[in-house]
């Protein structure tokens, strides 16, 4: 990849990555909100109630980098709105997605 890393992401083994998010669930729409104390900003539509927030974001972050659901785990952060994922693939994420597309910088 070209362009440096931004802070919310690492690489953490050849196929592995680390990506670092605030999540605020029930809002209107998912969607991207910027950066939040050196994290992704993430809206949910999902509440924060039985996990489904934390469902949602799993399968949201892996629809935005072209990744499958399983290939994102919530590795820490379960009932926090700051979170860690941990994106598994062969092939590097399309990060552009989450790293140009942040309106609030």
């Amino acid at each position: 990849m070209a362009t440096p890393l931004p802070a919310y992401l690492s690489q953490t083994t050849a196929d592995s990555w680390r990506l670092q998010v605030w999540v605020q669930p029930g809002a209107k729409k998912s969607e991207l909100a910027g950066e939040y104390q050196g994290c992704l900003k993430l809206r949910l539509s999902a509440p924060a109630v039985d996990n489904k927030a934390n469902k949602a974001l799993v399968k949201y972050v892996a629809s935005l980098v072209g990744l499958k659901a399983t290939q994102v785990q919530l590795e820490s952060g379960h009932t926090s709105r700051k979170k860690t994922l941990s994106l598994t693939s062969d092939s590097e994420p399309i990060w552009e997605r989450i790293t140009t597309a942040n309106p609030n910088r």
